[in-house]
């Protein structure tokens, strides 16, 4: 069964149901209060800026976003595919990134890809068939299906502050890796989306509790 979360309600009634099927979720709800749906713009600009942040700084993602995408406005698949590389390298994308966002814009225009149908399918399904592209691994797939497409079943299990949330909330001795993750939140399923929401509320809380990550 494929949940998508178009609205906030979406997102409360999925976390209400977690909580309802996992116990161990309910205390880690009534820390965090109800979390707020995190949205992003769908399709190519959506993934360009995920792409564009990756292994950066929240700041310095922002920053190089913002010059990207008033380079090119409106931002199409197009117009990154005529871009000279030089060009975007000013811009602050490394050449790494510019291939992958180059190759994705070609991928686009020949229609072999459709960002969009990507949330009609299961959140597997939909995760390889983003992986499979030249520099988009786990973590940026798992990111745009759920903040771009509001996939629910979507599971980050790469983010490093869900898994520190899950360690910590689930009283494990070692932050789990994101193989050991995945049989995590099988529970969850077909949920795994909302239970990510829930992991990073959770997350915040403990960084503004002085000395908790940093002792645990």
């Amino acid at each position: 069964m494929l949940i998508h979360f178009e609205t906030q309600s979406d997102l409360e009634d999925a976390i209400e149901t977690l909580v309802k099927q996992d116990k161990r979720l309910r205390p880690v709800l009534e820390v965090t209060g109800m979390p707020a749906l995190r949205q992003r713009e769908p399709g190519f600009a959506g993934l360009a800026a995920i792409v564009c942040g990756q292994q950066l700084s929240t700041a310095s993602a922002a920053a190089i976003w913002g010059r990207v995408s008033k380079a090119f406005d409106p931002f199409h698949h197009d117009a990154i595919g005529k871009a000279r590389a030089d060009r975007l390298g000013r811009l602050g994308l490394s050449a790494a990134k510019i291939k992958t966002l180059k190759h994705i814009a070609r991928e686009l225009a020949a229609e072999r890809l459709n960002l969009h149908v990507l949330a009609n399918e299961e959140a597997d399904i939909a995760h390889n068939t983003l992986t499979a592209l030249p520099g988009i691994g786990p973590w940026t797939a798992d990111i745009y299906l759920l903040f771009c497409l509001g996939h629910g079943d979507a599971w980050p299990a790469g983010d490093l502050a869900v898994q520190e949330a899950v360690k910590i909330g689930l009283g494990l001795k070692e932050r789990p890796t994101a193989k050991q993750m995945a049989p995590l939140a099988e529970p969850w399923r077909p949920l795994r989306g909302a239970a990510a929401h829930l992991w990073w509320a959770y997350y915040r809380v403990l960084k503004k509790r002085e000395g908790v990550i940093a002792a645990s």
